[in-house]
């Protein structure tokens, strides 16, 4: 026999439940996709372009191999997020804050600035951009956006990748490709069976 003190638990967690199954519901879907050809990268919310901007992939060409410096292809998801609430400019060592503050390309530098995106490799062909270190990020070299100039990671404009921190989450879907974005986004709708992780962050 259930008391009355058990069915108002299971009244309560019930209704806690619900709220909360809404709430997920209700949420948008936030996803990247990145256009090495095109040196792009556009932000989806439910499938609908939202913004796109110019980005800077590896000057090494594309892979995953240790060492490579390239930029992996495929799905990857957003493992960490580093450096929110910090100045545009903010210079990062080992995803930390060295409470320098670059302004748009200042000669002689190429630090990490702004913002991390730190991701995770989803499929076989980029298991290691975790390991790799390979972010999506702040650069002082603005002046090299547009063209392949990383040493693997995805470079953008500190006003750019703050929008890009800004709406993504830790578990967000990125797709990294060698071929336009207008072919990506015809195709996004077909994914890969890709593994469920609990999406804690790698320090």
């Amino acid at each position: 026999m259930v008391s009355i003190k058990s069915y108002r638990w299971i009244a309560a967690f019930c209704t806690l439940l619900a709220g909360w199954t809404g709430n997920v519901a209700a949420s948008s879907t936030t996803e990247i996709v990145v256009s090495v050809p095109e040196q792009r990268l556009v932000l989806l919310e439910d499938g609908r372009r939202v913004a796109e901007f110019p980005v800077s992939t590896s000057k090494f060409g594309i892979g995953d191999r240790p060492r490579s410096f390239a930029t992996p292809l495929g799905w990857l998801e957003v493992a960490a997020k580093v450096g929110a609430g910090a100045p545009q400019g903010a210079v990062f060592k080992k995803r930390r804050f060295t409470g320098e503050v670059l302004r748009p390309n200042t000669r002689g530098r190429d630090p990490i600035v702004t913002r991390i995106l730190q991701l995770r490799g989803l499929q076989p062909a980029n298991a290691r951009a975790l390991d790799r270190g390979i972010y999506i990020h702040g650069t002082p070299e603005e002046q090299k956006i547009g063209q392949p100039a990383s040493y693997g990671c995805v470079r953008m404009c500190s006003r750019d990748v703050v929008r890009v921190f800004d709406a993504a989450s830790v578990g967000t879907r990125i797709q990294i490709v060698n071929t336009s974005l207008s072919r990506a986004l015809r195709t996004l709708t077909v994914r890969p069976q890709l593994p469920a992780h609990r999406f804690a962050a790698n320090w």
